[in-house]
């Protein structure tokens, strides 16, 4: 699997994490701590979180009645590599995940995808205390101002970008919108891969935004947040808090 416009550390860490997986799986009757640390060659320093974080996602399980506490794959990753079950259980996992992190983060988060032409948010997860964005304005329409549709942007090359805002006009959705066509071009060129895109009450006056990408090998997506603006101070922490979240999302993905 090709990690592509994904931040260095979140790609390698779903790359050891499926390492990972795939020698537990070998394993049928379970696999030690040393031995995966010999086998993937990670050190105690990385191979420790990662197993947490596979732990707690339900993709491995430790043996309790092992003295070695070995370990063997757990629900979530046999439901995933189940064909029949798969794309249910995707959709189960995914759910979790993000209500996992809105209740950590304190905001809506969404997963958006960039298919056929189009933005499309697949998946959220919000609730009384943390409440979506007022999609006044079709997602579709306004790749230009929103962070979801910024940041999928800037995962297409510039004939990509120059397509999608030939069929889409630059509407002026509120005074902080970008409608120059050669700015925001420059502007998607210039912005770092391992930098959260930022929406400051560009696409909805009251609300601010951020998101980063989840791609794997050619599909562009991104996973986002959305916040008051009077929690407007909160944002670029939580923007943290979301790309250190993305390893789960894009492990649920790749699998």
């Amino acid at each position: 699997m090709a990690l592509k416009h994904q931040t260095t550390a979140v790609r390698d860490s779903v790359q050891s994490a499926l390492r990972v997986l795939e020698i537990v799986a070998r394993h049928n009757t379970g696999v030690t701590t040393v031995e995966l640390a010999r086998e993937t060659r990670l050190p105690a320093t990385r191979l420790a979180p990662l197993l947490r974080m596979l732990r707690r996602e339900g993709y491995v399980e430790q043996l309790t009645d092992s003295p070695v506490g070995a370990y063997v794959t757990g629900e979530t990753l046999n439901r995933l590599g189940s064909a029949r079950h798969h794309e249910q259980a995707l959709r189960a996992k995914l759910q979790r995940t993000l209500d996992g992190l809105r209740d950590s983060i304190g905001a809506a988060v969404y997963i958006s995808r960039y298919v056929d032409g189009e933005v499309r948010v697949t998946d959220f997860a919000a609730g009384p205390r943390t409440p979506a964005v007022n999609e006044w304005v079709d997602f579709r329409s306004s790749a230009h101002a929103s962070a979801v549709g910024k940041s999928l942007l800037t995962q297409l090359d510039v004939n990509g970008r120059r397509d999608h805002l030939s069929r889409h006009k630059m509407a002026r959705l509120t005074s902080r919108t970008i409608t120059n066509e050669r700015i925001l071009l420059n502007r998607l060129a210039a912005q770092p891969a391992t930098v959260p895109v930022l929406d400051l009450q560009e696409y909805a006056l009251g609300t601010v935004c951020a998101a980063v990408p989840i791609t794997a090998g050619s599909s562009v997506g991104c996973l986002a947040l959305s916040l008051p603006v009077e929690h407007a101070h909160r944002l670029r922490a939580a923007a943290d808090t979301l790309n250190r979240g993305a390893a789960p999302v894009l492990l649920s993905l790749a699998i």
